[in-house]
């Protein structure tokens, strides 16, 4: 697990005075508009934004500016929203420094449901012989292999087949429980029973809390708001999915507990794996 701790003042392309701290094991959704800065924020993690950034972001005390950009990438694991792959096999792709054993990777592979592939498969030029979906299921067991404490994961703005998406977020809260998950979200949805939602808008965070407390507490929020958008039926789904949440992880560790993080999954399986109309794209 892995604290992370954000602290970026205004630059003239990318935010506006950001300052939050994420406690090890979170899992976080960041929503928002298109442009309102979601991806800005892993483009700052991952040190893509140059000298653009004033502040700094801590990971677990240490200062990530101060540290290699190849130390610093090895350490969290990402899942992009249009992964691109090596024209090399596909034991390649997973592993390209050749430090896991094969039965490591072939364990990874049967997680995300891919092991009827061959380790020795040929992988087209941008791994064009795979769905968008299939290319992230390879970078997911590329994350489950290399076991890093902070997983980011991009989500993909093209449509994905049902059962893939389920097998993503079906496997991130199987499998990485204990480990910090950041979520660009574009589907209220695989987010709304997170530990905590970051909400942007032009560049700066204009809610940050647990999804049922933001609901209860600003009812006319920017979140709030976006659920509204969603439909009466939707919207009163999302919400009971948030606080079903929120009961579960408030007691945390009892059988209550763990009953009501059950039903919370059982009913994210019951809305959206039936009806497309409940995949709501921000």
């Amino acid at each position: 697990m892995a604290c992370l701790s954000v602290n970026a003042k205004k630059t003239s392309k990318y935010y506006n005075n950001l300052n939050l701290t994420i406690e090890p094991g979170w899992k976080v959704g960041i929503v928002g508009r298109t442009g309102a800065g979601k991806s800005s924020i892993i483009a700052a993690l991952f040190r893509l934004v140059g000298d653009n950034l004033e502040g700094e972001i801590i990971i677990d005390g240490i200062d990530t500016g101060h540290i290699g950009l190849s130390d610093l990438r090895a350490r969290i694991s990402i899942i992009p929203q249009e992964p691109v792959l090596f024209s090399q096999t596909l034991r390649y792709n997973l592993d390209p420094f050749g430090q896991y054993d094969d039965s490591v990777l072939w364990d990874a592979l049967k997680e995300v449901e891919l092991n009827e592939l061959s380790l020795d498969h040929q992988v087209a030029e941008n791994g064009n012989n795979f769905s968008v979906g299939q290319r992230q299921l390879i970078c997911l067991a590329r994350a489950l292999i290399r076991k890093n404490s902070v997983l980011v994961l991009d989500e993909a703005t093209a449509n994905i087949d049902t059962y893939t998406d389920a097998i993503i977020q079906n496997t991130i809260r199987r499998r990485f429980a204990n480990f910090t998950v950041l979520t660009v979200a574009h589907r209220l949805h695989t987010v709304i029973d997170s530990d905590r939602i970051i909400v942007m808008d032009n560049g700066s965070i204009a809610e940050f809390g647990a999804p049922h407390e933001i609901l209860s507490t600003n009812p006319n929020g920017p979140l709030s708001s976006m659920i509204s958008q969603t439909g009466e039926t939707m919207a009163m789904t999302l919400k009971k999915l948030a606080e079903q949440a929120y009961l579960g992880k408030s007691h945390q560790g009892s059988t209550t507990g763990s009953s009501s993080m059950n039903e919370t999954d059982g009913l994210l399986n019951e809305s959206f794996d039936c009806d497309e109309s409940y995949d709501i794209r921000l």
